[in-house]
């Protein structure tokens, strides 16, 4: 089997979680805005007690279909919904994963909604991993365009949060960095930051 059929595509970030063992067997992980499973191909074939949600029906039609073939007679949970309607029962998983899905908000109060369903369905003690568009690096770069939304240098609209944004919505729910916050920047497109909290 090559690394690529164990792993998928998965986010090098959640890889980088997977190798500090803060994902293991018997966790409940529960992938927000999952899309097509890109991040779960190695949890499915390794017995993880996956679910997710995604407002794309054709999207969670194919995290379905691979769940079926990479871990067939396992139930997993996937629903066709936004994030900000996340119909999840609270404290239901150990692990919650939003890669790449908080900085399509539409302004600060969309923002707020989703990050706090992806929290409010997170067990105390679990471990929730966003990675997001930010201003971090890019700061001369960007330009408004309102409703804490910006332009980034690749000509999308995203919205984008900062180093104490971060910091402050970390204290704000209750939970702690588990790592410093790390950027990338991908130069004259965007800057990527990952966040890695614990739940009080």
């Amino acid at each position: 089997m090559t690394l690529q059929d164990q792993f998928g595509n998965i986010d090098i970030y959640v890889f980088d979680q997977l190798l500090r063992g803060r994902i293991v067997p018997g966790m409940r992980v529960f992938d927000a805005g999952c899309g097509g499973g890109r991040n779960l191909v190695y949890l499915l074939r390794n017995g993880y007690d996956v679910s997710g949600n995604d407002a794309d029906s054709n999207a969670i039609a194919q995290v379905r279909t691979l769940a079926e073939a990479l871990a067939p007679g396992r139930a997993h949970d996937f629903r066709v919904e936004p994030i900000e309607r996340t119909s999840f029962a609270d404290w239901s998983f150990d692990v919650v994963i939003a890669s790449a899905v908080l900085h399509f908000a539409q302004d600060a109060s969309h923002f707020e909604t989703m990050l706090r369903q992806t929290w409010r369905v997170l067990r105390p003690g679990g471990v929730f991993f966003a990675r997001l568009a930010s201003t971090i690096g890019i700061e001369s770069d960007v330009v408004p365009v309102g409703n804490g939304r910006f332009r980034l240098p690749d000509g999308s609209d995203r919205f984008l949060v900062d180093a104490a944004g971060i910091d402050s919505w970390t204290r704000t729910l209750g939970g702690t960095l588990l790592d410093p916050i790390k950027t990338t920047v991908v130069h004259d497109q965007r800057s990527m930051t990952t966040w890695v909290a614990r739940r009080a």
